[in-house]
């Protein structure tokens, strides 16, 4: 897949912060958005999450996960301007959450709906579509766009993902699962939730329309895992090293090894361990094995988190505290699904 894309804007909004900018300001800075919830554990104790602070507690569901993502839709809208998107042929493609107790197929289908008719009321033409569901939903999305615009689809694609745990249903199921970070528990995470957007057009159309490059898109590629969290062995890394080892093609390893990695590791074991083989594995593709797992900072975000974390690299590339000139992103499904994707700050591509 030879065809690179750019990342020409990019929205977001998350427990710390309300856009692209300050979220990335905030995971920067170390800021925590924990806090008790109003909802209480089986032993009567209020539970730890990370929530957006300007929806109401009793919003579950759905009709979040639509607040949050037009929200990240509405930032990237206005960044591009009205013009810009009148000239595109548009793609939205979509990361949802994962089936669970708290969203269910019909949820999916409705939140699709919502968003083709937020776009149908707008203009004719443009194409919503689901890409992927859960973790790496969105970098499924990015290998979508990039496959498209080999094939001579010179579109503005909208690659947008979003999630929130914050339903009764699910934080029961994640208690009966022993997923849900609380005392007595191991390997739990801390639900978050969350929504962002990265815009992306080829070389050629940004140069036509006169955008600035945020980053280039090198490579993105996802893979299948079949040991999952309830296999007897643990996950050995099999399908995100596939996914790793397609992102960097092209790259001439060790010298330009990744410089800055960006994963949706959240506090459970499965994942650190899983990752652990990853690197055994890839060893000449970095240059330091260290990462930034921003779920410590607004939890764990689900089919948000591939493109939260190419936010993340965007803007250290624009503030210029990224180590070097390329950073992978990483994520990892519950299903299954993994994906990376590698980002060249714009002025070394």
């Amino acid at each position: 897949m030879s065809a690179s894309l750019s990342v020409v804007a990019v929205g977001a909004r998350t427990p710390v912060g309300y856009t692209a900018e300050s979220s990335a300001a905030a995971i920067r800075a170390g800021i925590s958005r924990y806090a008790e919830y109003p909802f209480a554990d089986a032993q009567g104790e209020p539970v730890v999450i990370a929530s957006d602070g300007l929806l109401d507690p009793k919003l579950e569901g759905r009709e979040r996960v639509l607040q949050l993502l037009e929200s990240a839709l509405g930032e990237v809208e206005a960044k591009l301007g009205a013009e810009v998107l009148s000239l595109c042929q548009l793609s939205v493609l979509l990361a949802c959450p994962e089936f669970r107790p708290g969203f269910s197929e019909d949820d999916e289908g409705w939140l699709l709906n919502a968003v083709d008719a937020r776009y149908r009321a707008r203009r004719s033409g443009a194409r919503v579509v689901l890409a992927g569901r859960g973790h790496a939903g969105a970098l499924r999305a990015v290998e979508q766009a990039q496959r498209e615009c080999a094939e001579g689809k010179d579109h503005l694609f909208l690659v947008a993902g979003a999630d929130s745990y914050h339903h009764t249903e699910t934080f029961l199921w994640l208690e009966r699962a022993r997923r849900f970070a609380q005392p007595g528990i191991r390997s739990g995470f801390t639900p978050g939730e969350g929504a962002a957007c990265l815009a992306l057009m080829s070389a050629g159309l940004r140069r036509r329309l006169r955008l600035p490059g945020l980053a280039v898109v090198r490579g993105a590629r996802t893979a299948q895992e079949r040991q999952l969290r309830d296999s007897n062995t643990g996950s050995l890394g099999v399908g995100m090293t596939e996914a790793v080892e397609g992102a960097v093609t092209g790259l001439k390893l060790p010298q330009e090894g990744v410089d800055d990695l960006y994963t949706d590791i959240n506090g459970e074991r499965y994942r650190s361990e899983e990752w652990g083989f990853v690197v055994l594995r890839t060893p000449s593709v970095w240059k330091f094995t260290g990462y930034s797992a921003p779920c410590s900072c607004w939890g764990d975000v689900g089919a948000a988190s591939g493109a939260l974390g190419c936010i993340l690299a965007v803007r250290a590339f624009a503030r210029g505290y990224a180590r070097g000139p390329r950073a992978l992103v990483v994520a990892g499904s519950d299903g299954g699904l993994r994906g990376a994707m590698l980002l060249q700050e714009p002025r070394e591509s």
